[in-house]
């Protein structure tokens, strides 16, 4: 699951059975995200590039004007 979503998604508790030590001893090793979100993103071995940033922030903004949002 998204960390990033679950917090997003404010739930009270998150239930899980399985660890991620559990899920690497089966291929599913995230170890390298966790590294990856360090780096700068052109370095990251999937380069994230920045492009048309002030269209991008258009979405924020009709969202900040919104009154339908819920602050977080």
């Amino acid at each position: 699951m998204c960390l990033g979503a679950i917090y997003w998604a404010r739930p009270l508790k998150v239930y899980f059975a399985a660890t991620k030590n559990d899920a690497a001893q089966s291929g599913f090793d995230d170890d390298f995200i966790y590294n990856e979100i360090n780096m700068n993103g052109e370095e990251r071995s999937v380069p994230f590039i920045n492009k048309e940033r002030e269209l991008g922030l258009e979405a924020f903004k009709l969202w900040d004007k919104s009154d339908l949002k819920i602050d977080y």
